[in-house]
């Protein structure tokens, strides 16, 4: 077993940053590029990470804390956000940051009082979990979607790298 508070504190708390710096003044066809129908693009990532931190990640262990086995998770819609209206990127990233400050803050917060990551609630689709398995997942969450986001925009070359595109792993 890997996980290490700290440790899951400190990718969490760089997402934000990461994605500011990397997303911050692109152009709409960078941040508008996506793999095809159903897919998101950037813009609809950092949307879907906003509702994350917001409707996932702490109301669910909070759920665990204080319920602990006696009822399932509040549902969280994974695509709630496709529902929300556009608006420039810099205003997501913000938010985005203003929000991760907050759900990690109380994180810290809660350890410090002595969170119990063996502490169970119950998933509505998996059943039984454990609040260090949710943390994990919110620090892998994160990372899945960064990773998305260079994907989906490698992936706008993909015809104009030519023959390197044999190297380009990220393009296969």
């Amino acid at each position: 077993m890997n996980f290490n508070l700290n440790e899951a504190i400190e990718l969490l708390e760089r997402t934000p940053k990461t994605l500011e710096l990397f997303l911050s003044g692109l152009s709409g066809n960078w941040l508008g590029c996506n793999e095809g129908e159903g897919t998101w693009n950037a813009s609809e990532v950092v949307d879907h990470l906003i509702e994350a931190d917001k409707n996932n990640w702490m109301p669910r262990l909070d759920c665990i804390l204080q319920e602990r086995e006696s009822r399932a998770f509040p549902p969280f819609d994974r695509f709630a956000h496709l529902k929300n209206p556009d608006r420039p990127i810099e205003e997501k990233l913000e938010e985005f940051k203003a929000i991760r400050q907050n759900t990690v803050g109380r994180l810290i917060n809660l350890a410090e009082s002595g969170l119990d990551f063996e502490a169970t609630g119950i998933h509505p689709e998996f059943g039984t979990v454990k609040a260090r398995e949710l943390i994990s997942t919110w620090v892998v969450h994160d990372m899945t979607h960064i990773n998305q986001i260079v994907r989906v925009m490698a992936k706008r070359y993909r015809s104009d790298v030519g023959p390197w595109s044999e190297y380009l792993g990220i393009l296969k």
